[in-house]
C-alpha cells in the first residue's frame, strides 16, 4: 500500500511529552549526548530518518519547534482546485525560493554523509525537500516528500528546473524582486507575503503546453511515490539499527518506517528538540539539537570534525 500524507498529520500545537520513555534519556550536554550516540552507532549499520529539525541550523524554519506560529500547509486539493491558492503558492515561492537556495548543509548533514562513507549508515530517508543531504555528500538518499529542484506540468509531464521557473516568475512579476525584507519564510520554501501582491501575481504556466505546473513535492493529501516508500523500506531492512534525527514523527511517513524497524527488532535512537511520536520505542532518546549531537558523536567515533 502506498504511504500518504493525511490531513490530520498536518502541524498541530506541541503536546506534552510522553511520560513513557523506551530507554535511556539524555539532555543538554552535547559531549555526553554525542558519546551516547557514538556508542549506539559504533559497530552497526544504521538507517537514518531525518526531518525539518535537521535543517533549522541551515536557516530553514520548521513547523513544529516551540515558539513557531501555528500554520497549516496547503493541501494538494487546495492547490489543484483553486487559482487563488495556486497564485498564493507561486507568489510565496517567488519570494521564498532565493532564501531556500542560500541554505547550505550544516554539521548534521555532513556528519550523516560521513557516517555513510564510514560504513556506519546504510543511507538516509528524509522528509525534507531542501536537497541538503545530497549537497552534503550523502550518496543513498530517499527524498520521501520530493524535492524543489524542479517543477512538473500536471498535463503534459514536462519538467522545468526551479531556477528557470524562478527567473520567469520574477520577470513576469517585477514587484516580487523587491519584496524580501520583513517577509517570513516557510519550511516548504515559500513565504508569507502581502495580500495585495498575491492578488496581482501572474500564475506561471507550462512552457510546452500552457498547462498547470506543480512543485515536485508531496503535498498533504497526496501519496508518497511507491518507489520512494519501497526504497525507504529497503534502507530499514538492510540496517541493524535506526536513528531518527530532527523529526517529531508527526507525519505517518516516518512513523511507519519506525514501526517496520520495531517489528524487525531493530534498536532505535531518537535525537530531537521536543517530544516525538516514537519516544516510547527508543533505546536512546536525546533531547537536543541534531547538528551539535551528530558532530560530537562523529568526534567520539574518530571521524570528525565536520
Amino acid at each position: 500500500a502506498c504511504d500518504d500524507l493525511r490531513l490530520d498529520d498536518r502541524p498541530r500545537r506541541a503536546e506534552a511529552a510522553d511520560e513513557r520513555r523506551g530507554g535511556e534519556a539524555m539532555t543538554g550536554d552535547h559531549d555526553r549526548d554525542g558519546e551516547a550516540l557514538a556508542a549506539f552507532l559504533d559497530g552497526r549499520r544504521t538507517a537514518v530518518l531525518t526531518g525539518a529539525g535537521l535543517s533549522t541550523d541551515s536557516g530553514i524554519p520548521d513547523y513544529r519547534s516551540p515558539g513557531r506560529p501555528v500554520r497549516t500547509p496547503m493541501t494538494w486539493q487546495e492547490f489543484a482546485g483553486s487559482d487563488e491558492r495556486r497564485r498564493r503558492y507561486w507568489a510565496g515561492a517567488a519570494i521564498g525560493w532565493p532564501r531556500f537556495d542560500a541554505a547550505r548543509p550544516n554539521a548534521g548533514h555532513r556528519a550523516i554523509a560521513e557516517l555513510e562513507r564510514a560504513g556506519l549508515a546504510v543511507g538516509v530517508a528524509t522528509q525534507n525537500i531542501d536537497g541538503l543531504h545530497l549537497e552534503a555528500g550523502s550518496r543513498r538518499v530517499v527524498e520521501l516528500h520530493g524535492h524543489l529542484r524542479s517543477v512538473r506540468c500536471v498535463d503534459c509531464g514536462s519538467v522545468e528546473p526551479r531556477a528557470a521557473l524562478l527567473q520567469r516568475m520574477r520577470d513576469d512579476n517585477p514587484r516580487v524582486a523587491h519584496v524580501v525584507d520583513g517577509v517570513e519564510g516557510n519550511p516548504d520554501g515559500d513565504a508569507q507575503i502581502p495580500p495585495a501582491l498575491v492578488d496581482e501575481f501572474r500564475i506561471p504556466r507550462c512552457r510546452a503546453c500552457g498547462g498547470m505546473l506543480a512543485p515536485q513535492v508531496v503535498m498533504f493529501g497526496q501519496h508518497v511515490e511507491p518507489a520512494d516508500t519501497a526504497a525507504a523500506a529497503r534502507l530499514v531492512d538492510e540496517a541493524d539499527a535506526v536513528l531518527v534525527a530532527g523529526s517529531s514523527m508527526a507525519v505517518n511517513t516516518g512513523v511507519r518506517l519506525v514501526h517496520r524497524a520495531r517489528r524487525a527488532g531493530l534498536p532505535l535512537a531518537v535525537c530531537n528538540r521536543g517530544p516525538t511520536r516514537v519516544d516510547a520505542d527508543a533505546a536512546l532518546r536525546i533531547e537536543g539539537g541534531t547538528s551539535e549531537t551528530l558532530a560530537a558523536a562523529l568526534r567520539r567515533l574518530g571521524l570528525g570534525p565536520v
